[in-house]
This record gives structure tokens, C-alpha cells and sequence, in this order.
């Protein structure tokens, strides 16, 4: 028998982001994922090393690595639609829920079991909440490098973006942009110590 899991799972690269917006560089859900990844992990990590936190960052990690998965059945849905008001965003939601049950039937059902709080996780836990503003800090920094290559199309987005995640009241993420999103508006030549 053959299952589709990871086949669906592949095709995370064909999706894009930021489709109602004009991009200087396209970006898909797979690379997204791959940066919200790294994201949560320093998140948590600042969670629990600078703040005294029980972040689990593995479980932040792996909510982050599949957070986008029911995308390859649905899609990437714009935020402006997505949000567009609360009958669109449950029944975004509602589809998303049941492409993410549709993927996890392509699973051996042995599988399933651990893959399932991935694919859906506990959405009170700080593992999430950490997913979820490092999804926003991915984001952010699209819009840096967007505004960086004299793309204006991104400013509102940005302003918008950094207003929600200051709000969220997290000083991991606060320590975040003291510490580290100066840094990646900067060129290559700018970095130090690259060359």
C-alpha cells in the first residue's frame, strides 16, 4: 500500500504567499514554514533562557513545521479575505480543520497518532502561541525585505504586523526585535564579520 502524506506534503513548495501582493520574490508555504521554524525554536528558547519560561521547544518547532499543511488542499487564503469577517474566518477555519483530517487519513493509522498533534495542535498551549507570533515575525520580515528592495507595496503590512505582535505581550518576542530584526534589513556588505 502506498500513502499520500508526504506527497501532499511536497507540494507545500507550489504554494504561494502573498498572492494579492506584488512581491519582488515569490515566496511558498514550504520555505515559510522552514522560517517559522527557526523563529519558534529562538523563541522558546529566549522563552526559557532569558525569561526563566517552560517553553517546549520541540513541540514549537514541529506546530511550526506543519502549521501551514492544510494549505496544500485549500491554499494560501489572502489575510484581507481571510478576515474579511467572522462567517468568512470560521468557515476558513472549519475548511482548514477538515483538510488537515483529510491529510491525516493519507497516514498509516499507526502514524497518525503522533503526527496528529502536529498537523493539530493545542491551540491554549505557549507552543502555539509561540508558533503563532513567530508566523507573525515571518511575515515582518518579508515585509523588510520587500521595503528594503524599494517595494512600498509592503508598508502597511509591516505597520500593521509590528502593531500586533508588540501588542501580544510577549518579551520573547520584544527581545526579538531589540536583538535580532535590525540586523536583517542590512546587505551583505553591511553584516559584520562575513567577510
Amino acid at each position: 500500500m502506498s500513502y499520500n502524506f508526504f506527497a501532499f506534503m511536497d507540494r507545500m513548495k507550489y504554494i504561494k504567499r502573498w498572492q494579492l501582493m506584488r512581491s519582488v520574490r515569490e515566496e511558498n508555504i514550504m520555505e515559510h514554514s522552514q522560517q517559522v521554524a527557526m523563529f519558534a525554536h529562538v523563541l522558546a528558547v529566549i522563552n526559557n533562557k532569558i525569561f526563566g519560561g517552560n517553553a517546549d521547544a520541540e513541540k514549537a518547532v514541529l506546530y511550526s513545521v506543519y502549521h501551514e499543511c492544510g494549505e496544500v488542499m485549500t491554499g494560501d487564503l489572502p489575510t484581507p479575505i481571510k478576515y474579511f469577517n467572522s462567517n468568512i474566518e470560521g468557515a476558513y477555519k472549519n475548511l482548514e480543520s477538515e483538510a488537515c483530517d483529510k491529510l491525516l487519513q493519507t497516514l498509516p493509522e499507526e502514524l497518525r497518532g503522533e503526527l496528529t498533534p502536529c498537523i493539530k495542535p493545542d491551540t491554549e498551549s505557549l507552543e502555539y502561541k509561540i508558533m503563532k507570533a513567530a508566523d507573525r515575525l515571518a511575515a515582518y520580515v518579508k515585509c523588510l525585505e520587500e521595503l528594503r528592495c524599494g517595494n512600498n507595496e509592503f508598508a502597511k503590512a509591516k505597520k500593521s504586523i509590528e502593531k500586533d505582535l508588540l501588542g501580544r505581550n510577549m518579551p520573547e518576542v520584544e527581545y526579538f526585535f531589540d536583538n535580532f530584526l535590525k540586523s536583517i534589513s542590512l546587505t551583505l556588505d553591511e553584516l559584520d564579520g562575513i567577510y
